[in-house]
C-alpha cells in the first residue's frame, strides 16, 4: 500500500535537493525522503571545475545546505544509499539492503555520470574523470605539481579543466576529434574564438584527431593519438560528455528517449513521467518545453534549480510548466560567458555577432532562417542575458543588421 503522505527522491542532487526544498516551501507538510549513492550532503557541481580546479577554494564551497538545513524542515536524508529498483505500480521504491519504500510522489532525480574512454591504459593511475567533488579535489591535488597534461574533449570541462591547470603553471594539450573547439555546441565560427583564446593563454590544440589509448604502466606517460603518435603526459583529464542515468526509469518501464532522441526520462512541461505519480529533474529529464514546441533536454546548474522548483509545484497539484529558457555560463582565464537558449543539433542558422570578439567582450546570438533568435551568448559583456531571454521569449523575428548594431537597445531590436 503507498504511503500517500511520503514523497521519495531518488538522487540527493542539486535538482533532488531544490525539489525537497521548494516541497516545504510550497506547503507540503508530509514526509519527505531523499536518498544519494554519495555519502556527501548534496551539492552544485560549477564551483568543481572553476574555484576548486584553481585551487583557491575546497570542495566544501560546493554544499549546497549544511544538515541542520535539512533537519528543521523535516527532510530525511539517506545518503550513501543506492536505489535498485523502482515499482510504479505498487508505489515502492527498493534499496541496496532489499528494503522498499513506500511513496504518493515520486521523483527520479540521478542525474548524469561522465562517459568514459574504453581504450587500452583507461585504468592507469593518472588519468582523471571530472564530476564529483572528489574527483574534482583528486584532481585539484593532481594540478600542484605542475604536470604535463593533456585534456581529451574540446568542450565546456574540457575548457575549464584546461584554463585551471595553465593558470596554474601545467603545460596543457587539448586532443579533440571535432574540427574546432565547442564545434557541436557553438558552431565552427565561435567555437574557434573559444580556441584561438585558449592558445593566446598557451593551450596547444590537436583537433582532427581522437585518442586510441594510454601509454605507461605504473601510471599514465602518454596519449596515444590516430596515426600512432605519442604525446607526452603526466596527468590526463577526460571530458567527453556525460550520459544520463536513465536505467532505474528504464527498468521500471518509464519511457525513456533513445541515445539517437537526445536520451532522458520523456515527460510533460508539468515533468511527469509516463508513470502515474513518478517525476523527473534536473540533468535526466527530457521534457516538453512549452515554449519550443519540442523536447528538450539540459545538462546544467541552472536547469536542476529550475526543474527542482517547477517539479515540486507540479507534485503538489499545482498548475506548473517548466518553460525556463536554457542558460549556461562558464569561466576561463579572464573571460566570462553567460548562454541562454538552445539550438537544435542539425539546425540551419545564420550567426550575427554585436561587437568586436578581438575586443574581447561582445555578444553572439544564433538565428533560424526566419530570423528568430534561438539562442544568444555574451563575453564579458555584463548584465544583457536578461535581454537576450526576452529576444528568444518573444518569438519575435528580428532584423540582424540592427541586432548587430551596438547603437540599438537590445530591448529595440
Amino acid at each position: 500500500m503507498a504511503d500517500a503522505e511520503q514523497i521519495v527522491i531518488v538522487g540527493a542532487s542539486l535538482a533532488g535537493a531544490t525539489a525537497a526544498g521548494a516541497l516545504r516551501t510550497e506547503g507540503w507538510n508530509g514526509g519527505i525522503v531523499l536518498i544519494g549513492s554519495e555519502n556527501a550532503l548534496p551539492y552544485e557541481r560549477p564551483p568543481l571545475s572553476k574555484g576548486v580546479l584553481l585551487g583557491k577554494d575546497q570542495t566544501a564551497v560546493a554544499q549546497l545546505h549544511d544538515q541542520q538545513w535539512y533537519d528543521e524542515r523535516n527532510i530525511e536524508l539517506r545518503l550513501g544509499t543506492t536505489v535498485t529498483a523502482i515499482d510504479p505500480a505498487a508505489h515502492t521504491v527498493t534499496l541496496e539492503d532489499g528494503s522498499q519504500l513506500s511513496y504518493g510522489k515520486l521523483l527520479i532525480a540521478t542525474g548524469s555520470r561522465v562517459r568514459t574512454l574504453d581504450v587500452p591504459g583507461a585504468e592507469l593511475p593518472g588519468v582523471h574523470y571530472l564530476r564529483t567533488a572528489e574527483e574534482a579535489q583528486a584532481l585539484t591535488d593532481a594540478y600542484a605539481a605542475k604536470p604535463r597534461v593533456v585534456v581529451v574533449g574540446a568542450g565546456w570541462i574540457g575548457l575549464e579543466a584546461a584554463s585551471a591547470a595553465r593558470e596554474r603553471g601545467c603545460e596543457v594539450t587539448v586532443v579533440e576529434p571535432q574540427s574546432t573547439a565547442l564545434a557541436s555546441v557553438l558552431g565552427q565560427e565561435v567555437g574557434e574564438l573559444f580556441a584561438e583564446f585558449h592558445r593566446q593563454h598557451g593551450v596547444q590544440f590537436r583537433f582532427g584527431t581522437g585518442v586510441e589509448g594510454f601509454e605507461g604502466t605504473d601510471k599514465v606517460t602518454g596519449v596515444k593519438v590516430a596515426g600512432g603518435e605519442v604525446i607526452p603526459a603526466d596527468l590526463v583529464v577526460v571530458g567527453v560528455g556525460v550520459r544520463p542515468n536513465t536505467e532505474l526509469a528504464e527498468k521500471a518501464g518509464i519511457e525513456v528517449a533513445t541515445p539517437e532522441n537526445g536520451s532522458g526520462i520523456v515527460t510533460g512541461a508539468d515533468l511527469q513521467s509516463s508513470a502515474a505519480d513518478v517525476y523527473a529533474a534536473g540533468d535526466v529529464v527530457r521534457w516538453d518545453h512549452p515554449l519550443f514546441g519540442r523536447s528538450v533536454r539540459v545538462e546544467h546548474w541552472q536547469n536542476a534549480i529550475d526543474t527542482g522548483n517547477t517539479v515540486a509545484k507540479a507534485m503538489l497539484g499545482q498548475d506548473a510548466a517548466h518553460d525556463a529558457i536554457p542558460y549556461f555560463f562558464t569561466d576561463q582565464f579572464d573571460l566570462g560567458m553567460e548562454y541562454a537558449g538552445d539550438v537544435p543539433r542539425g539546425t540551419t542558422y545564420q550567426v550575427v555577432f554585436r561587437g568586436d570578439p578581438k575586443s574581447g567582450a561582445y555578444l553572439v546570438f544564433w538565428l533560424d532562417t526566419d530570423h528568430h533568435v534561438l539562442a544568444g551568448m555574451h563575453v564579458n559583456t555584463w548584465d544583457t542575458i536578461d535581454a537576450v531571454r526576452d529576444l528568444i521569449r518573444s518569438g519575435k523575428q528580428v532584423d540582424p543588421a540592427r541586432l548587430a548594431d551596438a547603437s540599438v537597445e537590445l530591448s529595440e531590436v
